[in-house]
């Protein structure tokens, strides 16, 4: 059973930063892709950001690109994602996902988290 915690989430002001982390336990994820994704209230679900095993590849949404930063630490099976200059606009619930597949730019993943929520005050 694969199991994925997600913590760091809060209130924050606009401009401000934030560093969500995953941790992921229940089997190894040797060689297996982890990311990000994001709900926000009456919207779906949207990618974020991912990286790969070795850490040496990441993605990320166009509107993250240059404000977010996502890192993995692969002893401690961890996933983070770094969140400057924050706006109000990305106020969401965000998920950790891991395995699966990146294509076209886009992540797939196979497992998901509970969800941590974010929230940006303007």
């Amino acid at each position: 059973q694969v199991h994925l915690v997600e913590s760091g989430g809060g209130l924050v002001q606009a401009g401000g930063s934030l560093r969500l982390s995953c941790a992921a336990s229940g089997r190894t994820f040797n060689g297996y892709v982890m990311g990000w994704f994001r709900q926000a209230p009456g919207k779906e679900r949207e990618f974020v950001a991912a990286i790969n095993w070795s850490g040496t590849s990441t993605y990320y949404a166009e509107s993250v690109k240059g404000r977010f930063a996502v890192s993995r630490d692969k002893a401690k099976n961890t996933v983070y994602l770094q969140l400057n200059s924050l706006k109000p606009e990305d106020t969401a619930v965000y998920y950790c996902a891991a395995d699966g597949e990146v294509e076209g730019g886009t992540y797939y993943p196979d497992y998901w988290g509970q969800g941590a929520q974010v929230t940006v005050s303007s």
